[in-house]
């Protein structure tokens, strides 16, 4: 295999069309970051006793869950979406073997921005119902969560840091394939 660097990273021969590995090494990095956000957020569960104030006080455990919000069931499934996309998109990448193949990387762009979309709105839900569940809103009397289920809330935060961080990733798949097209026609 002959190797050559390029404006986007090293460039790898694959057959007679070359292969941006800064674009593989993107894909991959993307399906992991989603991958790994997915996993723990749809695992994050914690349980506390929680002390009620009836008469006589009761000692109650309480067990927060992904699923008990519709912002972080959301998050999980945005997650796993994106990254079934990640390998999907990377194996096709690779197939193409770098080719300027019209169709497919239209698509490719274009779902790569729908990915984007996805994984900023899943990212800005979750970050909203987080910032409730860690300062409360005393307009409506909703308590402040963070302060018991303090593990739940940390490994929420890594979810969502791991997750926008994958959002930036295809961010920069995106200027790669702007800058591959401007390349192209002008």
């Amino acid at each position: 295999m002959d190797t050559q660097h390029g404006n986007h990273g090293e460039v790898k021969e694959v057959g007679k069309r070359k292969v941006s590995m800064s674009e593989v090494g993107l894909r991959f990095l993307a399906f992991s970051l989603t991958l790994v956000a997915a996993v723990l957020v749809g695992v994050d569960k914690q349980t506390k006793i929680v002390a009620v104030s009836t008469l006589p006080p009761l000692n109650v455990p309480l067990t927060a869950k992904f699923h008990h919000f519709s912002a972080f069931v959301y998050f999980v499934v945005v997650n796993a979406i994106a990254c079934a996309y990640a390998i999907i998109s990377l194996v096709l990448t690779l197939a193409s073997k770098g080719g300027n193949k019209g169709g497919l990387a239209l698509m490719i762009t274009t779902l790569d921005l729908v990915m984007l979309a996805l994984l900023s709105s899943a990212s800005g839900a979750t970050g909203g119902v987080g910032l409730i569940g860690i300062r409360g809103n005393s307009h409506v009397e909703w308590k402040k969560v963070c302060n018991v289920f303090d593990k739940f809330c940390h490994q929420m935060l890594a979810g969502l840091v791991l997750s926008v961080v994958g959002s930036a990733i295809f961010l920069l798949l995106l200027v790669i394939s702007a800058r591959k097209l401007q390349k192209t026609h002008y």
